[in-house]
């Protein structure tokens, strides 16, 4: 065997080895899925690379990346599609061509990207704003948001607070003529983030008077001070890894290195904000089918010093799973995507256990062979499996 033979199959072995890899056995579209996640991971690892070799951020490489997706606000036969500033915040809108002789649904959408990425912009993102306007024969507004590292919270938070209180405005709403008593906020991922935090906080503004009628949380992140859930245990190497939402959770708040260690190793809550746990145990909240063959562990309090520096992680502006239940009562209409091969999965389970236990109506869609990003990813059938679902609860209750 020649030395070129033996080389090409060294090269053959490791880009195997590279590419591979394990999947649950009930995935569909197995290798559709690996490919994917091939291409993240050498994004991830061209960013890593240039950020050591201080060439450039870590995100705004990827940045780079992603901007190739983004198209422009272009209308087509079914639907009108612009851009403008809600009180100052970048918003694209959607408004349906066919006539209505009444009001039209109006859902408010926010993208995800782990508050550092993303963009109303972006093909996927695009793509499901006009299916949603079509189907639903809905206005819809699919806002932007600042981005970390160069904005960090509550300027995000703060971004679609604003935009969605403008649009709750009754002139805004009659200028595009929709119907104030049928108004959603939907969001997946870091977006999903956003909407259980400004739907909460929605609640207490004595200056809003139109409030929501749903809120749809598509595998949404909710908490981070709890970073060893059963789902980070199980699911840390499909996708999201616990290494990377640690980067993403403490770049919302700082560029201060030491809470992303701190959050990686749980040990970032200072023992004065040792009541907040009650919100996010998992042993109290999750169904015994997402706790079977694991046993809670006592937090190993922090240093109180990155709590007083960065206090973000404790606010529930951030992490809306801290909300009392006197609070939770009081929201809308809930629709909620879970997928059990997803890190954020037990985020998303816990917040269903607790508003059911504050009476709020909860509908729970878990998706057995999901996984994050799911909905958004055009190509898989299980995108339009989940996205079928999701229009289908938005037509019956919005």
């Amino acid at each position: 065997m020649g030395r070129k033979t033996i080389l090409l199959l060294i090269v053959g072995v490791l880009g195997a080895y590279y590419v591979y890899t394990p999947l649950p056995d009930n995935i569909e579209e197995p290798w559709k899925l690996m490919w994917v996640t091939t291409c993240l991971k050498t994004m991830t690892h061209l960013c890593h690379f240039a950020e050591l070799l201080g060439i450039s951020h870590f995100m705004d490489i990827a940045r780079f990346f992603m901007s190739i997706q983004e198209v422009p606000p272009t209308s087509d036969e079914n639907v009108t599609v612009m851009e403008t500033t809600f009180n100052n915040v970048p918003v694209r809108i959607y408004l349906p061509k066919r006539k209505s002789e009444t009001l039209r649904r109006g859902l408010f959408y926010i993208h995800g990207g782990g508050w550092h990425m993303g963009s109303a912009a972006f093909f996927d993102i695009d793509f499901l704003s006009r299916r949603t306007a079509v189907i639903l024969d809905a206005v819809v507004i699919s806002t932007n948001y600042r981005l970390a590292p160069e904005h960090h919270f509550p300027s995000q938070f703060e971004d679609v607070y604003n935009a969605l209180k403008w649009f709750l405005n009754q002139d805004v709403l009659d200028k595009y003529s929709v119907d104030p008593e049928r108004i959603g906020i939907s969001g997946e991922s870091a977006g999903g983030n956003l909407a259980a935090a400004v739907t909460q906080q929605l609640i207490d503004d004595p200056d809003v008077k139109i409030k929501l009628k749903t809120q749809s949380l598509i595998y949404p992140a909710l908490q981070c001070l709890d970073l060893d859930l059963p789902s980070y245990r199980e699911n840390s190497n499909l996708g999201l890894t616990k290494s990377f939402v640690a980067r993403l959770w403490s770049g919302y708040f700082t560029t201060d290195r030491s809470l992303e260690k701190a959050m990686f190793f749980n040990q970032h809550v200072p023992v004065e904000s040792s009541h907040l746990f009650k919100f996010v145990n998992w042993s109290s909240f999750l169904p015994e089918k997402f706790r079977k063959g694991h046993f809670y562990k006592s937090p190993t309090y922090g240093n109180s010093k990155l709590a007083k520096k960065y206090p973000g992680f404790l606010d529930v502006r951030a992490a809306p799973l801290l909300a009392d239940d006197n609070r939770l009562r009081n929201l809308p209409l809930t629709y909620v995507i879970t997928c059990q091969y997803d890190i954020l999965r037990d985020d998303g389970i816990m917040y269903v256990t607790r508003l059911q236990n504050a009476g709020v109506r909860v509908t729970h869609n878990h998706i057995e062979d999901g996984f994050h990003g799911a909905l958004v990813y055009r190509g898989f059938k299980i995108g339009y499996r989940i996205e079928k679902q999701y229009m289908s609860w938005l037509s019956e209750n919005l």
